[in-house]
């Protein structure tokens, strides 16, 4: 970053083995960063994992954007100077499907997990791709989240703009995203649970390659096995925190009755 004329301020980079907070770059894992950028007067923040495959911003005011508007923002700077296909998980915001059609261009959508996003981008050569936790893939760069090629591009963004990081975001469609997780270790048996949402919402539109999506005017509510841990992940999405928390919860009781 400093190779590309900024002023950096490093925080907890020295390799203690020993992580100052919860490593996952979530917004209430932040507090830290976000006082650094108003300390600092800093254009941004920005927040890596571990192993710097996804990334979170903090705007000039010490705000939080989410990590959904990582890979939306790049979306937004790449899709007006390059036309082509876009891949995202089933997971992943609306804001991207909102800004392919503004530029003409379309959305596809695979299974949560790099692999498979990556899989299809090589197959219909999309010109970007990721996931919405902060994973951007850019595959003239390569085909896997990199963390380091957001903030390139972020910074580029930024660069051509000339205003601040919060007025780039609030010109973006604005949804809202609520997650709920679900122990399996009660004996809930995870293929019996979707096969009960599924049936009790055959009426709607549903999209069943990934878990359980429900799909409904501007808003969506999703339930899917964890590939990661014994547990249901329910995650909703719409253009306000109610509906959003009204649907997790909806989908919650009908997993638990």
């Amino acid at each position: 970053m400093e190779h590309f004329g900024c002023d950096v301020v490093l925080l907890n980079e020295a390799p203690t083995g020993c992580f100052a907070h919860n490593p996952e770059p979530l917004p209430e894992n932040l507090g830290e960063l976000c006082e650094a950028v108003k300390n600092h007067r800093a254009h941004l923040g920005l927040a890596l994992d571990p192993d710097a495959d996804r990334l979170s911003l903090i705007s000039e005011k010490g705000i939080p954007l989410g990590e959904e508007y990582t890979l939306a923002l790049a979306t937004a700077f790449l899709l007006p100077k390059r036309k082509g296909k876009v891949v995202v998980n089933l997971s992943t915001s609306m804001v991207i499907d909102d800004l392919a059609a503004k530029n003409g261009c379309t959305v596809e959508r695979t299974k949560v997990g790099e692999i498979h996003v990556a899989k299809h981008m090589r197959e219909i050569g999309a010109v970007i791709g990721g996931e919405g936790n902060g994973g951007v893939i850019l595959p003239d760069v390569h085909l896997g989240r990199d963390a380091m090629v957001g903030v390139a591009m972020i910074l580029q963004q930024l660069a051509d703009f000339a205003g601040p990081l919060s007025e780039l975001h609030a010109a973006l469609p604005q949804y809202v995203m609520r997650r709920r997780k679900i122990e399996l270790s009660t004996g809930l048996d995870p293929k019996q649970a979707l096969e009960k949402i599924a049936q009790k919402y055959r009426h709607e539109t549903l999209d069943t390659h990934d878990g359980v999506k429900i799909l409904r005017d501007q808003s969506w509510v999703q339930v899917r096995a964890s590939n990661t841990e014994p547990i249901l992940r329910i995650m909703s999405e719409a253009q306000s925190a109610a509906v959003a928390e009204k649907y997790c919860a909806e989908l919650a009781s009908v997993v638990a009755a």
